[in-house]
């Protein structure tokens, strides 16, 4: 049981009626990983979601946290995992630290007891008698990670925990994701903000329509898409002449005051030289890669998030 990943899921669908929200997810999440589960709004990743904490039922398919099925063996199988979906609710007229009183009675007595340190640990102590009511969006995201942290979980699910955040509580998120997965938690964020993923996962699913289309090493999903290299030069139009007369140079292009090509490591020695020749100064230089943010839109489509995804007759 130790040996199996933190979260399997084989040939998971969810229908409703002839719609189809989830279609076939296949994923692994390994012990160690912040691991970021990512899609446009409407591809199904709450969904998804949602029947991995067992919430709701799939139509087919299978689940496996930590190699237990939540829906054969109930709150047995979620020994060791926590977080929330969609945002985490608490009765507002109650202080944060009563919340977390009436979470903890509901599990093991050890949970009481850690109330305190997670209040510290999300930075809520000061704030801990008030009432929830009162809280912004983003003391309530703390608070329900704070929530999470209760039970020592060694799985940790959060879907978009930093909506609605300013920067700085964004950072401050980061960092605590960061700190959880340095403690040996491993992470399960759904988030559409890429550049958040591309700084904090370091293993990625990609969903698009109900179905995944790719999941794998981030850096690996980045390397594919390595397109050359990027020079900057005081004079562009010169520094383009000269790669487009070097043997070896390829795809030469102008982005802005930016020299875009495709080299070997000979030419691009060559052409290194030529341009001293030819006494025109390189600022910059550099590989030039896709970002995660172009290659989701590749992968996705282009759909936008507002957009409802049509039908799929079942």
């Amino acid at each position: 049981m130790s040996d199996a990943p933190p979260v399997a899921t084989r040939g998971l669908v969810k229908r409703y009626g002839e719609i189809v929200a989830v279609a076939g997810v296949d994923l692994t999440v390994e012990p160690g990983d912040i691991f970021g589960y990512l899609g446009p709004n409407g591809a199904g990743k709450t969904t998804s979601l949602r029947m991995m904490l067992g919430l709701i039922r799939p139509s087919e398919g299978s689940v496996r946290l930590f190699g237990r099925d939540p829906l054969e063996e109930g709150a047995k199988a979620l020994e060791g995992v926590a977080g929330f979906v969609e945002a985490p609710r608490f009765y507002p007229y109650l202080s944060g630290r009563k919340n977390l009183r009436l979470l903890a009675d509901y599990d093991d007595g050890d949970s009481r007891a850690r109330i305190e340190e997670m209040l510290e640990l999300v930075e809520l102590r000061d704030r801990a008698k008030d009432r929830v009511g009162g809280y912004s969006h983003g003391m309530r995201q703390r608070l329900g990670i704070a929530a999470s942290l209760l039970r020592r979980p060694r799985l940790l699910l959060l879907d978009e925990p930093t909506t609605g955040l300013d920067p700085a509580g964004m950072r401050d998120m980061r960092q605590l994701v960061r700190r959880l997965a340095g403690e040996g938690i491993t992470v399960l964020l759904s988030s559409h903000l890429l550049g958040e993923v591309e700084e904090l996962c370091n293993r990625v699913a990609i969903i698009r329509k109900g179905g995944i289309v790719y999941e794998g090493a981030l850096q690996q999903l980045l390397a594919t898409a390595a397109s050359g290299y990027r020079l900057r030069a005081t004079e562009p139009e010169r520094a383009r002449m000269l790669a487009l007369a070097q043997q070896g140079i390829d795809d030469v292009g102008l982005e802005g005051p930016d020299l875009v090509f495709t080299a070997d490591e000979e030419a691009l020695a060559g052409l290194s030289i030529a341009l001293g020749q030819a006494r025109i100064g390189i600022t910059a230089l550099g590989s030039a890669t896709a970002s995660l943010e172009e290659l989701f839109l590749v992968l996705t489509g282009g759909e936008s998030s507002d957009h409802d995804r049509e039908a799929v007759v079942a």
